[in-house]
């Protein structure tokens, strides 16, 4: 756990040790030393991490390394930036300034070389670096008392009684269904969520059901270490399943091999009908260990799985599958958990109400943290208790002995992760509480953090998604939107989770959240700073020469009309977090940012960027989103590395039909041969002409455009043979956009986005048979479109908004990877038609402003995947009745749907009707304005 970020400090210096060789080889001979000797440290390292558990000496050892290589990055990195500072003025000021540097460059190689001597002294005292740095040999123990309080709750839940249990019902019902199926062979249930969750506690309520049980012939509960040994595993099954019919347990168990073992419980569960709970499962090999002892002959035998890993729980087994994830509870059940817990009843003191609630919002609807913060504050009787805890509790996480148990289940996440992940947890507690994290953002930001190490089969931004996702199925990140097939867009870190990882940090000295309450030592030592709450400006914090990563999410932070100061000694930072800073100018020095990889300022009021930014030629990522920015300047095309801009400014007017706009670049920018991401530019002759020089584009959106822009864009377009994403929109509403020429497009389009008149359906829609995803914004087809798209193979999006000026859509054949259909704007519409098969795995249709549909689609009832159905205002009522009328024929269509919303504009704003019930509700729902348009996003 200690080593994530000495680790990373490790690797920078080495990295920087090998790619900038030729600017330090004035020091050469003491470099190739402290290479060898870091790269043996980390190597060190990494077995440690695999052991997990260190001995103090070792933790010491661990202090000594990080307290040695602080030094040594900051010594690379300022003769760095000193030999590569960009130097202002004309040829010659630059020339004659190279000629007068130069004794003072080697005077400083000098100092360079000293320093690096000094500590290459100081390493070496340290003899026989292995047996020094780990005393004795890694042993892999993974937080083995953690370990056996899971293990030991997990078996106390098969004799708790039930008097706490809420809100599992629902789980319940189904879980029994799944295992009463009429499936005739085995069948796998996996139940998935965070640790905490309730996962076991769902299990036992099923295994302890008598009806259920007299099912089955014999059972077996089995809890799965995280390392377990399979012959254990199989032994403690033989164990079970003949204590459960009382039966003899064969003699010399502990003397038998694999084989052995593997034969005893073959021959015993041949003839029966059995059920087994494999409880807390990590690794998904364990099914590959033990499938071929669990034969079944046609009984319907079943097995339940828990697992904090989804990739376990979606994995393929081999046999009919069910997956189950579990939710957190509802706030009412959550309320009445923590107060039978912290007061005996389901009723709180009124005096206590607020902080009470605060607290249950703190759990998320986790059962384990509702119970066991409940039963903490059970003693706690005075009002001054209850908020002397609230206020502090991330140091309570940290030393209450009552939360221990909530700390240690909850860390056993963290501590199976490889170190690499790790780092790229740890780093999204940087953000604030129930922040919701776009992954494209998480990716952009580990790579600038360095995060993301060289891997020959795969590109950083491949390599990162897949931590990203990898995290999501892990339970440490909790998805919060996910694209139609199912992958996670934004996730966010369930508060108690993100408050352990703030101590894990700190502890590290990884970073440090700042809410102006830390010393100014804390600040002075991290090398990421998150300032979340402050009433200082950011030029008065002090002591930031360490500060490699500083994010500022106080939006009090300065007054909106000065401009932003930056602290001194940043010189050396690599990522600026600035968005939604209310700052109306950037000053020039941000140029003399020359480690600055990573730059946002996104959300705030900035109306221009200062002409420095051309300096910064180490930067990465810019992001300018939704500023006042119209132009750039000129210096922009001076970025060589600059490998993702993102640029467009959302209209809040959503219904308009521009609700997007670019901002103007100059021409130069078609230079920047590692641009791979470009959203959004205006379209001017020149520039259009010049992108087809842009091949290495993977995202690409362009506002403005003119019918006769159409020519020169569809040529740039066929030149970008690694197009992904696509948006382009027209100057405005009654124009065309040309783009029916090609007779190809990008062959790798995955996503295309067109805003804008055609006058016919372009042939070559049906070349795309990658894209995933087509949204038509105001083309106005009065062909028909569906047959041109119908055979796209991959095609599981589909929006079209007054996109049709038909008044029929029949869905005749095809789109068999269908699964989110959206119909917004269609003022001729009356009927939609969809045939038997069609669409088979369609799971959401939004249906918005379509005044002339009287009906729901023909054939809906075949959609048997279908999940959400929603109706926008303004819909017809006789659309609505259809579906609230009880004894309708199509009400009796859409019984198989398991949530039906509509969407209204009232007095009170907007409000939600459901219709998936008989009993309809009609409430006020802030979210969902979000829902109505999210199209749009």
């Amino acid at each position: 756990m200690a080593l994530v970020g000495v680790d990373l400090m490790i690797g920078k210096i080495v990295s920087i040790l090998e790619n900038e060789a030729s600017l330090l080889c004035g020091v050469y001979g003491e470099l190739d030393e402290l290479k060898r000797e870091l790269k043996g440290m980390r190597s060190c390292l990494e077995d440690a991490d695999r052991k997990r558990d260190l001995t103090e000496g070792e933790k010491s050892w661990v202090e000594d390394v990080r307290d040695m290589c602080n030094p040594v990055e900051d010594i690379l990195e300022e003769f760095i930036y000193h030999r590569n500072k960009p130097q202002k003025g004309g040829k010659f000021t630059k020339h004659l300034y190279r000629i007068i540097k130069s004794p003072n460059n080697l005077l400083e190689m000098h100092r360079v070389a000293s320093r690096l001597q000094d500590i290459n002294k100081k390493l070496k005292s340290i003899p026989e670096r292995r047996q020094r740095y780990l005393v004795g040999p890694v042993q892999v123990t993974i937080s083995n008392d953690n370990q056996r309080r899971v293990q030991n709750d997990s078996e106390a839940l098969l004799f708790a009684k039930d008097d706490h249990l809420v809100g599992i019902e629902d789980d319940e019902r189904l879980l029994v269904k799944w295992l009463n199926d009429e499936y005739p062979g085995r069948s796998i249930i996996s139940v998935v969520g965070m640790g905490g969750s309730g996962k076991s506690t769902l299990a036992a309520k099923v295994y302890k059901n008598q009806i259920i049980m007299q099912q089955f012939e014999c059972y077996a509960w089995i809890v799965v270490a995280q390392n377990y040994v399979v012959e254990d595993i199989l032994t403690r099954m033989i164990e079970e399943f003949y204590g459960s019919k009382n039966e003899k347990v064969p003699a010399d168990l502990s003397s038998m091999r694999y084989r052995e073992l593997l034969r005893v419980l073959v021959d015993y569960l041949a003839p029966k009908r059995y059920i087994i709970i494999l409880d807390d499962v990590w690794d998904r090999n364990l099914w590959t260990d033990i499938n071929v002892s669990l034969q079944d002959e046609g009984r319907r035998s079943r097995v339940i799985l828990t697992t904090r890993k989804e990739e376990i729980a979606l994995s393929s087994f081999g046999v009919k599958s069910y997956v189950h994830h579990i939710q957190p509870l509802k706030p009412s059940d959550a309320w009445d958990l923590f107060c039978v817990k912290a007061f005996s009843s389901n009723s709180c003191p009124e005096e206590l109400q607020h902080i009470a609630t605060e607290l249950v919002r703190k759990c998320g609807g986790l059962p384990l943290a509702l119970l066991a913060l409940g039963g903490v504050m059970y003693s706690k009787k005075e009002s001054s208790e209850w908020i002397d805890f609230s206020s502090g509790l991330n140091q309570e996480l940290r030393s209450n002995s009552g939360l221990e148990v909530v700390k240690g289940i909850l860390f056993l996440s963290f501590s199976d992760l490889p170190y690499q992940l790790k780092r790229c947890f740890l780093y999204c507690c940087m953000f604030p509480e129930d922040y919701q994290m776009e992954r494209g953002k998480l990716v952009r930001l580990w790579i600038a953090e360095g995060f993301i190490e060289y891997d020959k089969a795969k590109k950083p931004q491949l390599l990162a998604e897949e931590y990203f996702v990898e995290l999501v199925h892990r339970s440490l990140l909790q998805a919060v939107t996910r694209s139609h097939t199912g992958r996670p867009t934004t996730c966010q870190m369930h508060d108690l989770v993100r408050e352990l990882a703030i101590s894990t940090s700190e502890a590290e000295k990884f970073s440090v959240v700042y809410n102006g309450e830390g010393s100014d030592e804390e600040v002075s030592t991290a090398p990421r700073l998150s300032i979340q709450t402050t009433s200082k400006e950011i030029k008065s914090i002090t002591g930031l020469a360490k500060v490699r990563s500083l994010f500022v999410f106080s939006a009090n932070l300065i007054p909106p009309s000065s401009a932003i100061t930056l602290p001194t000694g940043l010189r050396l930072i690599r990522v600026l977090y600035l968005e939604n800073v209310p700052i109306e100018k950037l000053s020039d020095e941000v140029g003399d940012l020359f480690n600055l990889s990573y730059l946002n300022l996104k959300g705030t009021k900035l109306k221009e960027l200062p002409k420095s930014i051309g300096r910064l030629s180490n930067l990465q990522t810019l992001d300018i989103r939704d500023t006042k920015i119209d132009v750039v300047p000129d210096g922009i095309g001076k970025l060589h590395k600059l490998q993702n801009l993102l640029a467009y400014r959302d209209n809040p007017d959503v219904e308009n039909f521009c609700f997007v706009f670019g901002i103007k670049f100059p021409s130069s920018i078609c230079k920047l041969k590692s641009l791979k991401v470009f959203d959004c530019v205006t379209a001017e002759p020149n520039l259009l002409k010049q992108l087809r020089n842009m091949t290495q584009l993977i995202s690409l959106g362009i506002t403005n455009v003119r019918k006769d822009d159409g020519k020169d864009l569809c040529i740039s377009l066929q030149s970008m043979r690694l197009l992904r994403n696509l948006f382009v929109m027209v100057t405005n509403e009654e124009e065309y956009l040309g783009m029916d020429s090609p007779s190809f497009a990008p062959p790798g389009l995955k996503n295309l986005v067109l805003v804008g008149k055609l006058e016919n359906v372009p042939r070559w829609f049906g070349s795309l048979q990658n894209l995933t995803s087509l949204y038509l914004h105001w083309s106005k087809f009065i062909e028909d479109l569906l047959p041109h798209i119908q055979a796209l193979a991959n095609l599981g999006e589909l929006a079209l908004i007054n996109a049709c000026a038909g008044s029929k859509l029949c869905f005749s054949t095809g789109f068999n990877k269908l699964v989110r259909l959206y119909l917004r704007n269609l003022s001729q519409l009356d009927e939609i038609i969809i045939e038997k098969g069609v669409m088979p795995g369609l799971q959401r249709i939004y249906v918005g402003n379509c005044t002339e549909l009287k009906m729901l689609p023909r054939g809906i009832e075949y959609l048997t995947s279908l999940e959400k159905l929603d109706l926008v205002s303004p819909v017809s009522t006789e659309l609505l009745e259809s579906i609230r009328e009880e004894d309708s024929v199509d009400r009796k269509r859409v019984q198989h749907i398991p949530e039906i919303n509509h969407f209204f504009e009232s007095v009170s704003g907007i409000s939600h009707e459901s219709l998936s019930g008989l009993d309809f509700k009609k409430v006020r729902n802030s979210t969902a304005l979000l829902q109505i348009y999210e199209i749009h996003c």
